[in-house]
């Protein structure tokens, strides 16, 4: 298996459509205007040495080596800068040029270190490649002099010379390698949009800087690793290359972390990662990346991953580890007795949003099959199930409308609820890359997020609204549009019901939904309001985001639809640049709500009182399939402390840190008689677990994960399981013991069943994903190649319809004893709660929660900046460390929850949402206090944790 090859065109493609016809070293070539002479050359199988160039990032020209003659033109144009011409006539190897390149090497190489065989690069050195493409073989100008190599010169300190950064914890920079081709700095602006990096000095003087001359830790880098993909030397180079050496072969995957769905070459010695690449190809991050994909994978080895199953009896006893035989037949026989002895409906199963659409569509299918009930659920319910809901109201489908690529052609962008920066930073990336080219922006946000203004990107509207009145402020927006004419009356006429449009219409229209009578609620100023609203609807190609910050409140689904409502009356449905976009926060959310893990539904959002649907899969399983509604997890939680809920297996997701109200999910946990959490480490969850069944990571499976654009993407395995299975064989594993004849050989047998029960994933397979690379579903006969834009000829249900959107105030009240409005998100560094995150390097940068207080309110309760200080509220309370900041204003607080000694969500509510359950984790009132210490709670948290991980040492047998 070799590694797998890209080819760099030196320049981006042009996407003109008209043809020019030129003539390179004797041979026709004809390529779209606009393209330079360096990729045509390379469109005909001709290769022009290169060291500034690369088809990331536009053309720049400073290197030299890429000269080329073209007859009837002066001098020696750089290729990568010189677009192709009707009749051009190129010569890309004279004698001239090969001695002007021999030449520039000369110089590049009298000062560079002469370490070729022990370098990290070696083997993958685009100055050793070019060196010898040119045919340099000896340096004239000497190695004396000034240079930029020795620590010394003749004995003394060499000021030109600098040491190696190896601040970061994941690359090293060495400036003495470095040959100023301006690619790192060009990577950091073009791709990742940071601007982190400069080059200072002039002349000979000339160097990369970090920030205002700062190691790279301390700078603004992200670590996004862009910088280190375009260094053609080792310069910045990966610190795991440096200490394993170069990689042998290469497998294409997907990450696993956020809802972009990155794709990656994972890059190998036999079983060892050597590092992951952003693949070029990925057609969800087009070669970029963040710092989780690109270098947080060390989780999947670190000490603390449990390799074996263990039992145990009561939650206060130790671990026991046993084999998987044991393991299995014990919770079969567990969840047969609590299933007789309380009934079929006292157990039920999550899926994760972490695992493959294979693994999530088994967990429910052994739900319904083998325990013979719908209690099933996700993660979705607390993040995204209100875009279900909604979305498929107004819709008739429950996901986003367009591709990424899509936003390459928005003139005007609404981010409404979330962080992209830091939530999906490669999407991000690649919207501020089309704000700098001129598109507008407008953020819906309590909390200045980076995207307000970041380098040389601003939004023209920020509208701070107060936490929990997302939907005034949207029908306020909407307000403005209808009365003044905005709306779209053709798109409406044609693609929506005109009567329910009349009738939403005159209810937006009523003066009490106007910005001004809004603003005593929402806290925005009424003229901010309106601007946007003439902004989004005047502005060309509209198109909205939206996250967690949307549908993580009690109107969390009124929210969705009120978005919904905004993009039809606008017509910004249907075509490129415009859309609704749920960000989906875990790898494959999307797709374990496509695989039917919620209780009320089967695959494809189909409902489970549906006699047909259900017929489909009775006939293919062999059983008889309820036509009642599961237990969502808040009704699982609540009956277990009623007494009828006793049996739970958590598949990937640690819900005592992840779910509101600790207190109340740490008691329904307590009151089960069998939790099996099936994860990677001993997480939160796990402290209530009486068996623990050890997961795969992403590395050592095969499968599938569905992104935020509903691209189906290919997971490969690169390394055998440390654990000895895949997620899907414990879960077939499971299902046998329970009696279940399940037979799967390989997870593409599982996708064939999804792909004959499900008709978006009609045509899906694993032959076809390998050819298409991915497809964006609805895939089947009536859309062979997938669907990157939804509703292009009109709506999934029919017509669009308008639905009422009546602002109700969270019964979350904020008051003299809970003050301030607490709302909490994510931070770039980390992943949800953490428990991959916190296992890498990735702590150097966000070590702990804190909790992020306007100045103002922390000086009438005494607070500085770093001060221990106590958060409480109704349900709770915890204590962490105060950062004083105006990013959020005066009367609201913003803390992540991505450490559990922290635990944020002890003291979020039971409040959620009115149609999906979804909880309202963004509105909870609490009072900041200085603190000494921690709250009792978690004293008492610490201690039950630290009993509840005890494991029995094995026994050794006696020589």
């Amino acid at each position: 298996m070799p590694l797998v090859h890209e080819t760099d065109y030196g320049t981006p493609a042009s996407t003109s459509e008209t043809m020019v016809t030129l003539t390179i070293d004797g041979n026709q070539v004809t390529v779209p205007e606009g393209t330079s002479v360096m990729r045509a050359s390379m469109d005909a199988g001709i290769e022009i040495p290169k060291l500034c160039a690369t088809d990331m990032m536009d053309a720049f020209g400073s290197c030299r080596l890429c000269l080329v003659e073209i007859q009837g033109r002066a001098g020696l144009p750089a290729s990568c800068t010189t677009p192709v011409a009707p009749g051009m006539v190129v010569s890309t190897q004279t004698n001239r040029l090969k001695d002007v390149r021999k030449g520039v090497m000369e110089l590049y190489i009298s000062d560079h270190p002469l370490d070729c065989l022990t370098c990290a690069a070696n083997g993958d050195c685009e100055l050793q490649d070019m060196a010898g493409a040119v045919g340099l073989r000896d340096v004239r100008y000497g190695y004396d002099g000034d240079n930029h190599v020795k620590a010394r010169n003749n004995g003394d300190l060499n000021l030109k010379w600098a040491p190696k950064d190896e601040s970061n914890p994941y690359f090293t920079f060495d400036p003495a390698k470095c040959i100023v081709c301006s690619r790192c700095v060009r990577a950091c602006e073009e791709v990742q949009g940071t601007f982190a990096l400069t080059i200072e000095g002039r002349g000979f003087d000339s160097r990369v800087s970090a920030g205002m001359h700062e190691d790279f830790v301390s700078s603004e880098c992200v670590s996004c690793g862009a910088c280190v993909q375009a260094c053609p030397t080792a310069t910045l180079i990966e610190k795991s290359v440096i200490e394993i050496g170069q990689p042998e072969h290469s497998v294409v995957t997907t990450c696993a972390y956020c809802g972009v769905g990155c794709s990656f070459k994972a890059e190998m010695r036999g079983e060892e990662l050597v590092r992951m690449v952003p693949w070029k190809d990925g057609q969800a991050n087009r070669g970029h990346s963040c710092v989780k994909g690109r270098f947080a994978y060390g989780y999947s080895s670190h000490k603390e991953r449990i390799l074996n199953p263990m039992i145990r009896e009561k939650i206060t006893d130790p671990w026991r580890e046993v084999s998987w035989d044991e393991a299995f037949a014990h919770v079969a026989s567990e969840f047969r007795r609590i299933q007789y002895q309380y009934g079929r409906d006292s157990v039920g199963g999550i899926t994760s949003s972490r695992c493959t659409n294979e693994e999530t569509y088994l967990v429910q299918k052994l739900v319904r099959a083998g325990f013979r009930n719908n209690n099933v659920d996700t993660c979705a319910r607390v993040c995204h199930s209100p875009t279900g809901y909604g979305l498929g109201q107004a819709f008739g489908t429950s996901a986003g409308t367009q591709d990424f690529d899509s936003v390459e052609q928005s003139d005007v962008v609404v981010i409404i609820g979330a962080n992209p920066t830091d939530g999906h930073p490669v999407f991000a990336s690649r919207l501020k890359k089309r704000l700098r080219q001129g598109a507008k922006l407008i953020v819906i946000d309590p909390r200045r997020t980076d995207i307000v203004r970041s380098p040389h990107v601003e939004a023209s509207y920020h509208l701070p609204l107060k936490p929990g009145t997302n939907v005034a402020i949207l029908t306020s927006l909407a307000h403005v549009i209808v009365t003044e004419g905005l709306f779209n009356e053709a798109f409406i006429r044609e693609r929506c019901d005109w009567s329910e449009f009349e009738d939403w219409a005159s209810f937006v229209a009523e003066p009490h939904h106007s910005p001004e009578a809004s603003e005593k609620f929402t806290g925005v100023p009424a003229d901010l309001v309106r601007g946007a609203a003439r902004l989004y609807a005047k502005g060309g190609n509209g198109a909205i985001y939206y996250g967690l910050g949307v549908t993580e409140h009690s109107q969390g689904s009124t929210t969705v639809m009120a978005i919904a409502n905004l993009a039809m009356v606008t017509g910004n449905i249907g075509r490129r640049g415009v859309g609704v976009n749920p960000l989906r926060g875990q790898n494959n959310v999307q797709g374990s709500c496509d695989m039917g893990s919620f209780p009320h539904e089967l695959p494809g959002y189909r409902h489970i009182s549906d006699d047909a649907t259900r017929d489909i899969f009775e006939k293919l399983w062999g059983v008889k399939i309820s036509n009642e509604p599961g237990l969502r997890i808040p009704n699982m939680l609540d009956a277990a402390v009623d007494g009828s809920f006793k049996g739970l297996y958590v598949q990937g997701e640690d819900i005592l840190q992840s779910d509101p109200d600790t207190k109340h999910v740490a008691a329904g946990l307590a009151a089960m008689e069998c939790v099996v959490v099936h994860d990677l480490f001993l997480n939160e969850t796990a402290n209530y677990a009486h068996v623990f069944l050890p997961g795969s990571s992403f590395l050592e499976k095969d499968g599938t994960f569905t992104n935020a654009e509903r691209r189906i993407n290919r997971v490969r395995k690169v390394m055998s399981p440390r654990n000895g299975y895949a997620d899907w064989e414990v879960t077939q594993k499971m299902a046998q013991a329970m009696g279940l004849g399940w037979n799967y050989t390989h997870p593409s047998e599982i996708m064939d069943e999804i792909a004959a029960t499900t008709p978006s994933f009609a045509l899906v397979s694993y032959d076809y994903l390998d050819k298409m690379g991915s497809v964006q579903w609805p895939c089947n006969e009536a859309h062979p190649e997938g669907s990157p834009i939804m509703h292009v000829d009109g709506f999934v249900r029919g017509k669009g319809k308008f639905i009422r959107t009546e602002y109700v105030a969270t019964d979350e009240r904020t008051g003299p004893r809970f003050p301030l409005l607490l709302t909490t998100g994510r931070i770039l560094s980390q992943y949800n709660v953490g428990a991959q995150t916190r296992r890498t390097e990735n702590v150097v940068w966000h070590p702990e929660d804190r909790l992020e207080i306007h100045a103002h309110d922390a000086e009438q309760r005494g607070i500085r900046d770093g001060d221990w200080i106590k958060l409480m509220s109704r349900s709770g309370d915890t204590t962490l460390r105060a950062l004083i900041t105006d990013r959020v204003a005066p009367g609201v607080v913003y803390t992540t929850f991505h450490h559990p000694d922290t635990q944020a969500n002890v003291i979020t509510t039971d409040f959620s949402d009115w149609a999906t359950n979804c909880p309202e984790y963004k509105v909870t009132a609490v009072q900041v206090s200085p603190s000494n210490g921690p709250t009792d709670w978690q004293r008492d948290y610490d201690e039950q944790a630290r009993q509840s991980r005890r494991i029995v040492s094995k026994l050794e047998p006696a020589e």
